[in-house]
């Protein structure tokens, strides 16, 4: 079972990126699929996450309007579709899968599997 992410790097304010979710070992179909951000100096926050059966999203207040999700069932990954970026987004994103297809997404966002993060930055 792995989560391997990509997509990341350094970007100016603005700029857009798009961060990518592979999973092996099991489906998507079945978890629930989020990102939560490690920021220096701050605590883990949850930015977004998404349960396809129902087509649930959440996103957290300051990306909503600029972030979106998408995922591709074919080929078992998950998007994170990230624009107008901004210094504060930068940080390091983790994919995370929790048991439980359903919304709402946010619900034990962080509980089950984990990648390894890609790294944000985001200069002003």
């Amino acid at each position: 079972v792995q989560l391997v992410e990509s997509g990341g790097g350094l970007v100016q304010a603005g700029g857009s990126l798009r961060l990518s979710c592979a999973a092996s070992g099991f489906s998507f179909d079945d978890y629930a699929v989020g990102w939560i951000r490690q920021a220096p100096g701050k605590e883990r926050e949850g930015v977004a996450c998404f349960a396809s059966a129902d087509g649930g999203t959440y996103f957290e207040d300051s990306v909503k309007g600029r972030f979106t999700i998408a995922s591709d069932s074919a080929k078992n990954t998950v998007y994170l579709q990230m624009n107008g970026l901004e210094p504060g987004d930068a940080g390091l994103y983790f994919c995370t899968a929790r048991p439980g297809n359903i919304s709402p997404c946010e619900y034990r966002l962080g509980e089950g599997y984990w990648g390894q993060g890609t790294l944000v930055l985001v200069l002003p």
